[in-house]
């Protein structure tokens, strides 16, 4: 029986590598994130350009659920942080490899005198922040890129290679692209002024940026949020719509906006060379990526807002698989996890791993002897479940035998694997694009990580949410141009 268990659970994990689909994330996974989502890291997406592999794309959502129609203000990427794509390589301890630091900057309004009506439109005088990406006196932001390549003996090697890049700007609503964004005229005369939204992909596009150096190129900025899944009945200790009669599954994600930061980097900058034996699995191209948030130890806040950070960085969140933080770890060690990194996950997290707490909870409630499991079954599901450390580690993905990652501490740890030398497949990355339909990822990976975690891959389960909101694009950025606030926020008509 333990073996048909564990062969379930490499056989679900080669369903996804194939590309099938059958969604999970860490939207406000812990207590610190709840109250700082500035540095609330919802998702990672990693993978390759099918067949050429020269291409590995970096994809990482910050601060989720923003309501389309919230406001002049938005939520922007915060000054105060920190983020970094980690990249390891190999089947060794996980430090650092390549190391892609991010850091924003909001240029506030350039004062004006109230009473000059000189400058109409933008200025420090405007109630809009966005009166000024076109040029106006408004507020705008921007963010520099640095590449840290890590050596031996704790040598580093830092490089800037996108300077002053802008951040995309939020899509408010028909007046804002025309005033604001220059897109189009506006006409009073024109109902079209007042309906129509000229925020298109096309515009979006002109903010993704080349990196200096051959790099690659890089995009920021708001973005309709690409994941899906049913956390309602996720955190009702997965009350799926299996369980409950005539239910269906809902994204709860539906409608809202996030912050995205995208890159993509030339994989032969990455690496030095060339990709070695291209199109065979091996150690030597395995990558983990994670992602972390980071502020200063010290912060002084000032009557008068000039608030300032000092002393060394602090890493304060982070994220590599989806719903590890959210599905595996306890409460009690959630804000513990966010401040610690993959190298210590085995010292810090093990029994979290190999026994699952929704394995247990999923007995308590009965759900198990609803379906007919077995107790030996649910028994050897609650230990002992080194078979999830294996998938993780793509030790049989994507073919037998294809990686050799040691189950110890500093080697075995909450990364995304992606080996650059074969198509990407989650878990062996996690690709956007590919999926069975336009709005579909290329595979449903909350669906597959519960199936994973409870039932070792023989029994299938999935939440109901089966795709996203909006069809992904087909080239990079890859998720969905953001909602709209005047139109498609969450308000509705007020009732006598």
């Amino acid at each position: 029986m333990k073996k048909i268990l564990f062969a379930g659970a490499t056989a679900a994990a080669l369903c996804l590598a194939s590309g099938r689909t059958a969604s999970a994330s860490s939207h406000r996974e812990a207590p610190d994130t709840v109250n700082h989502p500035c540095y609330d890291n919802a998702d990672v997406y990693a993978w390759v350009s099918p067949s050429s592999h020269d291409k590995l794309y970096l994809l990482a959502t910050i601060n989720p659920l923003h309501e389309p129609g919230q406001g002049n203000q938005q939520i922007r990427f915060c000054d105060d942080i920190l983020y970094q794509f980690h990249i390891t390589k190999g089947n060794g301890v996980l430090n650092d490899f390549v190391t892609y630091q991010l850091r924003f900057k909001t240029t506030p309004p350039t004062p004006v005198n109230p009473g000059d009506l000189s400058l109409p439109v933008g200025g420090g005088k405007e109630l809009l922040v966005q009166l000024g990406v076109a040029g106006t006196k408004g507020v705008t932001q921007t963010y520099t890129i640095t590449k840290v390549t890590h050596g031996p003996g704790n040598q580093k090697t830092e490089t800037i290679i996108g300077r002053n890049l802008p951040v995309a700007p939020p899509n408010i609503g028909p007046r804002t692209d025309r005033i604001a964004y220059g897109l189009g005229a506006y006409n009073p005369a024109d109902p079209a002024s007042n309906t129509q939204s000229l925020y298109t992909d096309e515009f979006a596009a002109t903010f993704i940026k080349d990196l200096e150096g051959g790099e690659g190129r890089a995009w920021a900025g708001e973005r309709d949020d690409p994941f899906y899944l049913d956390e309602k009945a996720i955190f009702d200790v997965l009350n799926l719509s299996a369980f409950r009669p005539g239910s269906k599954g809902s994204d709860v994600f539906r409608g809202f906006n996030i912050n995205l930061i995208a890159l993509e980097i030339n994989t032969a900058k990455l690496l030095g060379s060339p990709i070695p034996h291209n199109g065979t699995p091996g150690n030597d191209t395995l990558l983990g990526v994670w992602v972390s948030e980071s502020m200063r130890k010290e912060r002084i806040l000032r009557a008068d807002g000039d608030d300032g950070e000092y002393g060394p960085w602090v890493q304060v969140g982070r994220e590599g698989l989806p719903l590890v933080n959210a599905g595996l770890i306890g409460v009690q060690d959630q804000n513990k996890y966010l401040r610690t990194t993959p190298r210590t996950d085995v010292a810090n997290f093990a029994p979290y791993f190999l026994n699952p707490i929704l394995v247990r909870d999923l007995e308590l409630l009965g759900a198990y002897a609803a379906l007919n499991v077995p107790q030996a079954t649910i028994d050897m599901l609650k230990t002992n479940r080194t078979d999830i450390l294996d998938v993780i580690n793509l030790k049989n993905i994507p073919s037998t035998g294809a990686h050799s990652v040691p189950i110890m501490p500093g080697a075995t740890g909450d990364v995304l694997r992606v080996d650059v030398a074969t198509d990407s497949g989650f878990p062996n990355g996690r690709p956007i694009a590919g999926g069975a339909a336009p709005n579909q990822e290329q595979a449903d990976v909350s669906d597959v990580l519960i199936t994973v975690i409870c039932s070792g891959g023989a029994i299938p389960l999935s939440d109901g949410a089966q795709s996203n909101d909006k069809p992904y694009l087909t080239t990079f950025p890859f998720a969905a141009k953001p909602w709209i606030g005047l139109t498609e926020g969450h308000g509705g008509p007020t009732t006598p």
